[in-house]
């Protein structure tokens, strides 16, 4: 019997990115839904995630926790849907590369900006992302000329990247240059991404729907 995935989540967080994961993965899975505030911060869930944080994963007696993790655990854990390169694979090196500048780089980068935060041109080589501009422009320069950024195939490497764009361009956050527009636009064609959306719009939906009366 195949050991159980239980995903812990919220509608309106990161956890969207591996609600997708988990549909491109197409396992079946169990959704644990926390409101924030106390829900994700009792001694039972922060056993899940100390941080008291979604979204989380245990799959048998495995947890795991941060969205490039989980995406990148479910890839190797179910390498029968096809969503990173092998071990072997020379592009196995630019699925770990653009993976984590999107977990590392493009994201502090952005929550930086959404905050105000600028990084001084003289403390700039203490800052990973180097400052907003650098970051941008590398990935401009990388999507301006690929359709994915492990090869020629989608991979768990490109879910995170595109979640990411997505959404920070939907908030204008991130700037929308045509190479990340076309990008997210091929992304979000896919069918796993349509049924993550529709999943998370509904729960959405289901919270804000006023109490019925008897």
């Amino acid at each position: 019997m195949a050991e159980e995935i239980v995903f812990y989540t919220n509608p309106k967080s990161r956890a969207r990115t591996v609600r997708w994961m988990l549909e491109e993965v197409g396992q079946p899975y169990r959704a644990e839904v926390l409101d924030f505030g106390p829900p994700m911060k009792t001694a039972q869930y922060r056993a899940v995630n100390p941080m008291g944080k979604v979204p989380a994963i245990r799959h048998g007696a495995t947890v795991v926790t941060e969205v490039a993790a989980i995406c990148a655990y479910l890839a190797d854990a179910f390498p029968e849907a096809g969503l990173a390169p092998t071990a072997s694979d020379p592009a196995r090196g630019l699925y770990y590369r653009w993976l984590f500048f999107s977990a590392g780089p493009v994201e502090y980068a952005l929550i930086d900006k959404a905050l105000g935060v600028s990084v001084p041109s003289e403390r700039r080589g203490m800052v990973g992302y180097g400052c907003y501009e650098d970051m941008v422009e590398t990935l401009d320069q990388l999507l301006s000329g690929t359709d994915y950024v492990a090869g020629n195939r989608f991979t768990a490497a490109d879910l995170c990247l595109g979640a990411l764009l997505n959404w920070t361009m939907a908030f204008g956050i991130m700037d929308k240059r045509p190479s990340f527009e076309r990008y997210v636009s091929r992304l979000t064609e896919r069918p796993a991404y349509g049924r993550a959306t529709a999943i998370d719009e509904a729960l959405i939906a289901e919270a804000t729907q006023p109490p019925s009366v008897a």
